[in-house]
């Protein structure tokens, strides 16, 4: 095992641990073991638990842009409106599909260590940063091509659309309810809060 398959390993394993236990219930002889690697091995990457927290926290943001960079290369749409559904929908697939990433993003350590490690504070405001520049890009270019409504801040009303699906996720999260029975609502509400029912559609 090299030097860097060691790290992607370690970081994978201390992900899953951090996101279903928790930082204060995760040790690193546990992520160690996990990992299949020796103990010490684990201190030569990195120095202590909270390195490694922070560690993990690059590799979800690093692991989100990805995605959606991928998600936007592979798929085309026919307007603002449609990028931006388009957007709010993956958005809750990838919740989904990497479930150890938002759930990391509900534990409320992430938010205690972001108060005082400004490198946490600077990676977590990259991913939400990272989130509403999304659906402000289709926003502007919805009010571009008239299908969003001209009327409304893109800033404001990315934030309030990330606010909803942000909801959705926790509910899932939190095994309240199941995200996918709210897709369909969720979907109306963002068409309904900033489609211009003026536009003519080109195909």
């Amino acid at each position: 095992m090299t030097k860097r398959s060691k790290k992607s390993t370690i970081l994978a394993v201390a992900t899953t641990l951090f996101a279903s236990k928790g930082f204060t219930n995760t040790s690193m002889t546990e992520v160690a073991s996990l990992a299949d690697i020796a103990g010490a091995t684990i201190f030569y990457h990195f120095k202590t638990k909270e390195d490694l927290f922070v560690s993990v926290l690059e590799s979800v943001k690093t692991g989100i842009v990805q995605e959606f960079s991928l998600y936007f290369q592979e798929e085309q749409f026919k307007s603002g409106l449609e990028m931006l559904l388009g957007a709010v929908a993956y958005h809750l697939h990838l919740a989904s599909a990497q479930r150890d990433w938002f759930l990391l993003l509900r534990r409320h350590y992430t938010y205690e260590l972001a108060a005082v490690n400004p490198v946490c504070r600077r990676y977590l405001e990259d991913i939400y940063t990272c989130l509403v520049d999304i659906f402000e890009k289709a926003l502007n270019l919805g009010q571009q091509d008239a299908s969003i409504i001209g009327e409304i801040s893109t800033r404001k009303t990315s934030l309030i659309i990330l606010a909803m699906v942000d909801g959705i996720i926790q509910l899932e999260s939190n095994n309240l309810y199941n995200a996918g029975a709210l897709y369909g609502e969720l979907i109306t509400a963002c068409r309904r809060m900033v489609e211009n029912k003026h536009f003519e559609k080109v195909e």
